[in-house]
């Protein structure tokens, strides 16, 4: 059994990490124990910090980043980030940039049997919400994270929402200054 992980970039729900910690350890439970997630936003960070976490409890879980390209396995730093998993790299070098992660997130979904996703099935346009429904394609089965209750404005009137962004731009522009 394989899991893999896809998100979004930006999470907004503020108990995330606590959903996606009770859900990996019942995949563990279940006899999962290897994992697999990209590079490229807050929940792929989110979801490599709580396996690392778990396998201190849990000794005998794989993690596995997927990375899209050779500028990802060393950050300017000098620190290798993902020295203590395993790293892989698919066939994709020579996709143009936009594409790559929508080919690794295919090429991690095709080696798996869950998903484990945060994706808003209302948003527009997401690469995260194209490989959910690409998973669902192929069969996997899909624990979605994500609320609704996640988004920033949840619950709010057009008018606190305004008040909330002028606010927000006004210290924003002290900020600067």
């Amino acid at each position: 059994m394989k899991t893999a992980f896809i998100g979004h970039r930006q999470i907004f729900g503020k108990n995330v990490a606590d959903r996606l910690e009770e859900v990996i350890k019942n995949e563990i439970e279940k006899g999962c124990k290897s994992f697999t997630m990209g590079t490229h936003g807050e929940f792929d960070d989110l979801a490599l910090s709580v396996c690392r976490n778990l396998r201190n409890q849990y000794k005998d879980i794989k993690i596995e980043v997927v990375i899209t390209g050779f500028r990802a396995i060393k950050k300017s730093c000098g620190y290798e980030p993902y020295s203590d998993v395993k790293t892989v790299m698919y066939n994709i070098e020579d996709a143009h940039y936009k594409q790559k992660i929508t080919l690794s997130n295919r090429q991690m979904i095709d080696t798996c049997d869950t998903l484990i996703c945060y994706v808003n099935k209302k948003q527009y346009r997401s690469g995260a919400k194209t490989a959910m429904y690409y998973a669902k394609r192929k069969g996997l089965r899909i624990i979605n994270l994500y609320r609704e209750e996640d988004q920033p404005f949840y619950g709010m009137t057009e008018e606190e929402i305004s008040a909330y962004e002028k606010e927000l731009f006004s210290a924003i522009e002290k900020h600067k200054s």
